[in-house]
């Protein structure tokens, strides 16, 4: 199996790797090459729900009909009105992600994020049909790890609905199990 990119709209759609992976800055940097945009999170802000979306919102600059929910969070990370308005590709790390370890809805967490990649990379609505006005863009999540092995996140990140996880080059990988229907 290929290495993750950032650069290109395939899975995996979610990475957990260590903070100092050298492919994390080739990655990123390639991606800004091209154009794309890089945001970051922090993972201390993550731990509840409610300031998960108040980050997201903030960071990825939401428009005022974000909902603070997950099916919101999907919406907006796919239908992407931020920088760039989906015109140009998107990376968002999350820092100190070891933070999230204990979180109870990470499974969710990682589900939503990979539902977001999947529409975005393809630009599918909900019904899962090609939207008739949006471009297809590479979105992917890297999730920062500083003192923690990425396969500890396994079992917590593939309880999310319809979430494969694999383990390979020392990164811990989420996609889809269902590649064709989220």
């Amino acid at each position: 199996m290929s290495p993750p990119s950032l650069t290109e709209r395939r899975p995996p759609w979610v990475v957990f790797t260590s903070g100092d992976d050298p492919w994390v800055a080739a990655e990123t940097a390639a991606l800004q090459e091209q154009g794309g945009l890089v945001f970051r999170l922090d993972g201390r802000e993550l731990l509840q729900p409610a300031s998960l979306f108040r980050a997201f919102a903030r960071e990825l600059s939401f428009l005022g009909y974000f909902g603070h929910n997950w099916d919101a969070l999907v919406d907006c990370l796919h239908d992407w009105h931020g920088p760039g308005h989906g015109e140009q590709d998107v990376a968002i790390l999350v820092d100190n992600a070891d933070e999230l370890s204990g979180a109870e809805f990470l499974g969710l967490l990682v589900s939503v994020l990979c539902q977001a990649a999947w529409k975005a990379n393809l630009q599918l609505d909900a019904d899962g049909v090609p939207h008739e006005n949006g471009k297809p863009f590479a979105l992917h999540f890297v999730l920062l790890l500083d003192r923690t092995p990425p396969a500890v996140f396994a079992e917590a990140a593939a309880s999310g609905r319809d979430v494969e996880v694999t383990v390979e080059g020392g990164r811990l990988a989420a996609t889809l199990a269902a590649e064709d229907d989220p």
